[in-house]
């Protein structure tokens, strides 16, 4: 089956949709612990959230990288996840899909909210024919995110190194049954129409 390039597919239930983060330890092991970001958490400044486990584990390195040994998985609320898409900007020009640049730039400007498309990752994490979203949260978004939208906090970083091993043992079915299992999240065309980049 073809996937379509641009598709979110996520870990979601009917009223939640499970995005990923990773940070340094001072900040995700009080976020898990608390179920909220603590005080250290920056709320000026753009945040970005995954619905790919897979392409977290690509930006973190499987939780490697200096200031992302901490991998969140951050459940938050459909409806501010649909919010936070409803005004998002893409957040590069795309030819076709915005009347000209400076236009773009306005909306960009003025959206609390971005969106990328970024190549998909397999078990290696190489990049798939195919996009997975990355979302953008600045000003608005972002406090709504932290103080409205986050329902739980899980500090998934033992899972991540589960998985890893099993990918560098070359137990890639074992992998892939262990990773949460993601699917097409259901969203009205309109709703995405402005972000196909």
């Amino acid at each position: 089956m073809n996937e379509p390039r641009h598709r979110i597919r996520a870990l979601h239930t009917t009223s939640t949709i499970t995005v990923y983060q990773a940070y340094a330890p001072e900040i995700g092991l009080p976020a898990a612990q608390e179920g909220r970001f603590p005080a250290l958490w920056k709320r000026d400044r753009m945040t970005w959230i995954k619905p790919s486990f897979l392409w977290m584990m690509y930006r973190c390195g499987w939780g490697t990288k200096e200031g992302q040994e901490t991998v969140l998985a951050v459940e938050i609320r459909r409806d501010g996840f649909e919010w936070a898409l409803r005004h998002a900007s893409l957040s590069s020009y795309v030819r076709g899909v915005h009347p000209d640049r400076a236009t773009w730039q306005r909306q960009l400007k003025r959206s609390p909210a971005r969106v990328q498309w970024d190549p998909e990752r397999d078990l290696h994490l190489q990049p798939l024919p195919y996009r997975s979203l990355q979302l953008g949260l600045s000003g608005e978004a972002v406090r709504r995110y932290a103080d409205e939208w986050t329902v739980a906090i899980r500090d998934v970083t033992p899972l991540v190194h589960e998985i890893r091993a099993l990918v560098d043992s070359g137990d890639l079915d074992s992998a892939a049954r262990a990773l949460p299992q993601e699917r097409v999240y259901p969203v009205e065309d309109e709703l995405l129409d402005h972000l196909r980049g």
